[in-house]
Protein backbone atom coordinates (compact mmCIF):
# COMPACT_ATOMS: atom_id res chain seq x y z
CA UNK A 1 0.00 0.00 0.00
CA UNK A 2 1.51 3.19 -0.83
CA UNK A 3 1.14 5.38 2.45
CA UNK A 4 1.40 9.38 2.15
CA UNK A 5 2.61 11.00 5.46
CA UNK A 6 2.97 14.64 5.74
CA UNK A 7 1.49 17.52 7.94
CA UNK A 8 -0.75 19.87 7.67
CA UNK A 9 0.98 22.93 6.69
CA UNK A 10 4.97 23.19 6.74
CA UNK A 11 5.18 27.25 7.97
CA UNK A 12 5.02 27.18 11.74
CA UNK A 13 7.31 29.39 13.62
CA UNK A 14 7.22 26.96 16.68
CA UNK A 15 9.22 24.46 14.55
CA UNK A 16 12.12 26.52 14.27
CA UNK A 17 15.11 24.95 16.27
CA UNK A 18 13.16 22.39 16.58
CA UNK A 19 12.60 20.41 13.49
CA UNK A 20 13.77 23.28 10.98
CA UNK A 21 17.94 23.84 12.38
CA UNK A 22 18.89 27.35 13.98
CA UNK A 23 19.51 29.67 11.65
CA UNK A 24 17.72 28.65 8.38
CA UNK A 25 16.33 31.19 6.72
CA UNK A 26 12.01 31.02 6.50
CA UNK A 27 12.90 30.93 2.59
CA UNK A 28 14.48 27.26 2.34
CA UNK A 29 11.69 25.81 5.07
CA UNK A 30 10.33 24.26 1.86
CA UNK A 31 12.82 22.52 0.74
CA UNK A 32 14.09 21.40 4.04
CA UNK A 33 10.36 19.91 4.85
CA UNK A 34 10.92 18.06 1.24
CA UNK A 35 13.76 16.30 2.30
CA UNK A 36 11.88 14.80 5.05
CA UNK A 37 8.60 14.39 3.85
CA UNK A 38 6.92 12.77 0.43
CA UNK A 39 3.94 15.26 1.04
CA UNK A 40 1.95 18.06 2.69
CA UNK A 41 -1.12 19.75 2.86
CA UNK A 42 -1.49 23.26 2.13
CA UNK A 43 -3.36 24.43 4.96
CA UNK A 44 -3.59 27.71 4.59
CA UNK A 45 -5.33 27.89 1.17
CA UNK A 46 -8.73 27.83 3.06
CA UNK A 47 -8.00 30.93 4.78
CA UNK A 48 -6.80 32.93 1.20
CA UNK A 49 -6.39 30.89 -1.99
CA UNK A 50 -2.62 31.60 -3.41
CA UNK A 51 -2.40 32.79 -6.80
CA UNK A 52 -1.45 30.21 -9.60
CA UNK A 53 2.01 31.68 -9.82
CA UNK A 54 2.60 30.80 -6.22
CA UNK A 55 1.43 27.65 -6.44
CA UNK A 56 3.48 26.84 -9.74
CA UNK A 57 6.99 28.58 -7.62
CA UNK A 58 6.25 25.83 -4.98
CA UNK A 59 6.32 23.32 -7.45
CA UNK A 60 9.59 24.46 -8.93
CA UNK A 61 11.30 23.84 -5.34
CA UNK A 62 9.63 20.15 -5.10
CA UNK A 63 10.92 16.79 -5.87
CA UNK A 64 9.36 15.19 -8.60
CA UNK A 65 7.91 12.47 -6.77
CA UNK A 66 6.31 15.64 -4.04
CA UNK A 67 2.58 15.14 -3.44
CA UNK A 68 0.51 18.36 -2.96
CA UNK A 69 -3.11 18.03 -1.09
CA UNK A 70 -4.68 21.63 -1.35
CA UNK A 71 -7.31 22.41 1.15
CA UNK A 72 -10.07 24.15 -0.31
CA UNK A 73 -10.86 27.73 -0.15
CA UNK A 74 -13.58 29.00 3.17
CA UNK A 75 -15.11 30.67 0.54
CA UNK A 76 -16.88 27.39 -1.37
CA UNK A 77 -17.00 25.69 2.16
CA UNK A 78 -17.96 28.37 5.24
CA UNK A 79 -19.19 31.12 3.30
CA UNK A 80 -21.04 29.72 0.04
CA UNK A 81 -21.65 26.35 2.46
CA UNK A 82 -21.07 24.73 -1.01
CA UNK A 83 -23.97 26.38 -2.73
CA UNK A 84 -23.43 27.82 -6.07
CA UNK A 85 -20.38 25.64 -6.30
CA UNK A 86 -19.01 25.84 -10.20
CA UNK A 87 -17.02 29.33 -10.30
CA UNK A 88 -15.84 28.54 -6.70
CA UNK A 89 -14.69 24.96 -7.65
CA UNK A 90 -13.24 26.58 -11.08
CA UNK A 91 -11.61 29.12 -8.98
CA UNK A 92 -9.47 26.65 -6.90
CA UNK A 93 -8.96 24.37 -9.66
CA UNK A 94 -7.72 26.84 -11.51
CA UNK A 95 -5.01 28.42 -9.11
CA UNK A 96 -3.88 24.88 -7.91
CA UNK A 97 -3.25 23.96 -11.48
CA UNK A 98 0.44 25.53 -11.02
CA UNK A 99 1.38 22.40 -9.03
CA UNK A 100 1.14 20.67 -12.44
CA UNK A 101 1.99 17.16 -11.30
CA UNK A 102 2.74 17.80 -7.93
CA UNK A 103 -1.41 18.33 -6.96
CA UNK A 104 -2.81 15.37 -5.20
CA UNK A 105 -6.05 15.07 -3.65
CA UNK A 106 -8.43 18.66 -2.51
CA UNK A 107 -9.74 18.67 0.68
CA UNK A 108 -13.29 19.93 1.33
CA UNK A 109 -13.53 20.54 4.84
CA UNK A 110 -17.27 21.31 5.97
CA UNK A 111 -17.88 23.69 8.64
CA UNK A 112 -19.48 21.91 12.35
CA UNK A 113 -22.34 24.09 11.33
CA UNK A 114 -23.29 22.75 7.86
CA UNK A 115 -25.83 20.10 8.36
CA UNK A 116 -26.30 17.17 5.85
CA UNK A 117 -27.61 18.19 2.46
CA UNK A 118 -26.43 15.17 0.15
CA UNK A 119 -27.77 16.09 -2.94
CA UNK A 120 -25.59 19.95 -2.24
CA UNK A 121 -22.55 17.59 -1.92
CA UNK A 122 -23.44 15.48 -4.97
CA UNK A 123 -23.53 19.21 -7.03
CA UNK A 124 -20.32 20.31 -5.89
CA UNK A 125 -18.32 17.19 -6.01
CA UNK A 126 -19.65 17.57 -9.76
CA UNK A 127 -18.10 20.60 -10.54
CA UNK A 128 -14.06 18.93 -9.72
CA UNK A 129 -12.62 18.17 -13.28
CA UNK A 130 -12.64 14.39 -13.96
CA UNK A 131 -10.19 12.19 -12.35
CA UNK A 132 -9.90 15.11 -9.12
CA UNK A 133 -9.40 13.22 -6.14
CA UNK A 134 -11.81 14.70 -3.06
CA UNK A 135 -11.66 14.39 -0.03
CA UNK A 136 -14.94 15.46 2.28
CA UNK A 137 -14.70 16.17 6.12
CA UNK A 138 -17.93 17.07 7.58
CA UNK A 139 -18.18 17.99 11.11
CA UNK A 140 -22.02 17.39 11.67
CA UNK A 141 -23.14 14.17 12.49
CA UNK A 142 -26.55 14.43 10.49
CA UNK A 143 -24.14 13.81 7.53
CA UNK A 144 -23.56 9.85 8.69
CA UNK A 145 -26.23 8.24 6.62
CA UNK A 146 -26.37 6.45 3.39
CA UNK A 147 -27.37 9.29 1.19
CA UNK A 148 -24.04 11.08 2.48
CA UNK A 149 -22.25 7.74 1.68
CA UNK A 150 -23.95 6.79 -1.34
CA UNK A 151 -22.83 10.34 -2.85
CA UNK A 152 -19.74 10.03 -1.94
CA UNK A 153 -19.09 6.59 -3.45
CA UNK A 154 -21.23 7.54 -6.59
CA UNK A 155 -18.42 10.64 -6.95
CA UNK A 156 -15.05 7.91 -6.19
CA UNK A 157 -14.59 10.93 -3.24
CA UNK A 158 -13.28 9.73 0.17
CA UNK A 159 -14.77 10.14 2.98
CA UNK A 160 -11.47 12.04 5.54
CA UNK A 161 -11.07 9.79 8.69
CA UNK A 162 -10.71 12.77 10.65
CA UNK A 163 -8.94 11.87 14.59
CA UNK A 164 -9.60 14.23 17.65
CA UNK A 165 -7.62 12.89 20.85
CA UNK A 166 -7.03 9.65 19.20
CA UNK A 167 -10.79 8.36 18.59
CA UNK A 168 -12.15 8.63 15.78
CA UNK A 169 -14.74 11.40 15.02
CA UNK A 170 -16.19 10.30 11.44
CA UNK A 171 -17.29 6.66 10.53
CA UNK A 172 -14.55 4.53 8.78
CA UNK A 173 -15.95 4.20 5.49
CA UNK A 174 -14.11 3.30 2.62
CA UNK A 175 -16.14 5.15 0.01
CA UNK A 176 -13.41 5.41 -2.38
CA UNK A 177 -10.10 3.08 -3.91
CA UNK A 178 -8.49 6.03 -1.86
CA UNK A 179 -7.83 7.13 1.27
CA UNK A 180 -7.45 10.05 3.44
CA UNK A 181 -6.93 10.58 7.10
CA UNK A 182 -6.16 13.43 9.00
CA UNK A 183 -4.87 13.88 12.62
CA UNK A 184 -6.21 16.98 14.80
CA UNK A 185 -5.01 16.01 18.50
CA UNK A 186 -3.66 13.40 20.75
CA UNK A 187 -3.76 12.53 24.00
CA UNK A 188 0.05 11.64 24.75
CA UNK A 189 2.13 13.64 26.93
CA UNK A 190 3.46 16.25 25.55
CA UNK A 191 0.03 17.87 24.43
CA UNK A 192 -0.58 17.20 21.58
CA UNK A 193 1.58 14.19 20.74
CA UNK A 194 -0.22 11.02 19.61
CA UNK A 195 0.79 7.87 21.42
CA UNK A 196 2.77 5.14 19.89
CA UNK A 197 -0.49 2.76 20.62
CA UNK A 198 -2.73 5.30 19.19
CA UNK A 199 -0.58 5.13 15.72
CA UNK A 200 -0.25 1.74 16.09
CA UNK A 201 -3.90 1.61 16.04
CA UNK A 202 -5.16 3.70 13.29
CA UNK A 203 -2.19 1.92 10.84
CA UNK A 204 -3.96 -1.51 11.55
CA UNK A 205 -7.67 0.32 10.58
CA UNK A 206 -5.82 1.57 7.37
CA UNK A 207 -4.86 -1.57 6.22
CA UNK A 208 -7.51 -3.43 6.85
CA UNK A 209 -9.93 -0.98 4.96
CA UNK A 210 -7.73 -1.01 1.69
CA UNK A 211 -5.97 -3.16 -0.56
CA UNK A 212 -2.14 -2.96 -1.11
CA UNK A 213 -2.43 -1.20 -4.33
CA UNK A 214 -4.44 1.60 -3.03
CA UNK A 215 -3.01 5.23 -1.98
CA UNK A 216 -3.46 6.71 1.00
CA UNK A 217 -2.74 10.19 2.43
CA UNK A 218 -2.16 10.48 5.96
CA UNK A 219 -1.83 14.05 7.78
CA UNK A 220 -1.05 15.64 11.09
CA UNK A 221 -2.62 18.61 12.19
CA UNK A 222 -1.38 18.99 15.15
CA UNK A 223 1.63 21.67 14.62
CA UNK A 224 1.86 22.93 18.15
CA UNK A 225 5.29 22.06 19.74
CA UNK A 226 6.28 20.14 16.24
CA UNK A 227 4.04 17.40 17.67
CA UNK A 228 3.24 16.80 13.86
CA UNK A 229 6.41 16.18 12.24
CA UNK A 230 7.45 14.08 15.27
CA UNK A 231 4.40 12.06 15.21
CA UNK A 232 4.30 11.70 11.37
CA UNK A 233 7.75 10.07 11.63
CA UNK A 234 6.78 7.96 14.08
CA UNK A 235 4.10 6.84 12.26
CA UNK A 236 5.79 5.70 8.79
CA UNK A 237 8.33 4.13 11.21
CA UNK A 238 5.60 2.18 12.17
CA UNK A 239 3.99 1.57 8.97
CA UNK A 240 6.97 0.00 7.45
CA UNK A 241 7.55 -2.22 10.40
CA UNK A 242 3.96 -3.47 9.37
CA UNK A 243 5.36 -3.83 5.74
CA UNK A 244 3.49 -0.81 4.34
CA UNK A 245 5.21 1.06 1.69
CA UNK A 246 5.79 4.55 2.78
CA UNK A 247 5.99 6.79 -0.22
CA UNK A 248 9.33 9.22 -0.12
CA UNK A 249 11.31 9.03 3.55
CA UNK A 250 9.70 10.57 5.84
CA UNK A 251 13.40 9.93 8.23
CA UNK A 252 15.05 12.97 7.45
CA UNK A 253 12.50 15.27 10.37
CA UNK A 254 15.72 15.40 12.46
CA UNK A 255 15.62 17.19 15.87
CA UNK A 256 12.00 16.98 16.83
CA UNK A 257 12.23 15.66 20.36
CA UNK A 258 9.35 16.31 22.47
CA UNK A 259 9.46 19.62 24.36
CA UNK A 260 8.26 19.88 28.65
CA UNK A 261 4.89 18.40 28.69
CA UNK A 262 2.76 21.21 28.18
CA UNK A 263 -1.41 20.53 28.52
CA UNK A 264 -3.74 23.05 27.38
CA UNK A 265 -5.67 25.05 29.32
CA UNK A 266 -10.15 23.91 29.29
CA UNK A 267 -11.74 26.08 26.69
CA UNK A 268 -8.53 26.88 24.85
CA UNK A 269 -7.99 24.19 22.31
CA UNK A 270 -8.45 25.37 18.70
CA UNK A 271 -10.95 24.18 16.56
CA UNK A 272 -8.74 21.83 14.33
CA UNK A 273 -8.26 23.53 10.49
CA UNK A 274 -9.94 26.64 11.17
CA UNK A 275 -7.75 28.51 13.88
CA UNK A 276 -3.99 27.95 12.30
CA UNK A 277 -2.87 27.28 8.63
Amino acid sequence: MPLFVGTSGWQYRDWRDSFYPPGLPVRLWLEHYAAAFATVEINNAFYRLPARETFAAWRERLPPDFTVAVKASRYLTHIKRLRDPAEPVDRLMGHAAGLGDRLGPVLLQLPPTLRADPALLDTCLACFPPGTRVAVEPRHASWWTPETREVLESRQAALCWADVRARPVTPLWRTAGWGYVRFHEGRASAWPHYGRRALATWIDRITTAWPDTSDVYTYFNNDPHAAAVTDAVLFARLARASNLTVAGTPSGARGTARPATTHPQPGTSPDPGDTHP
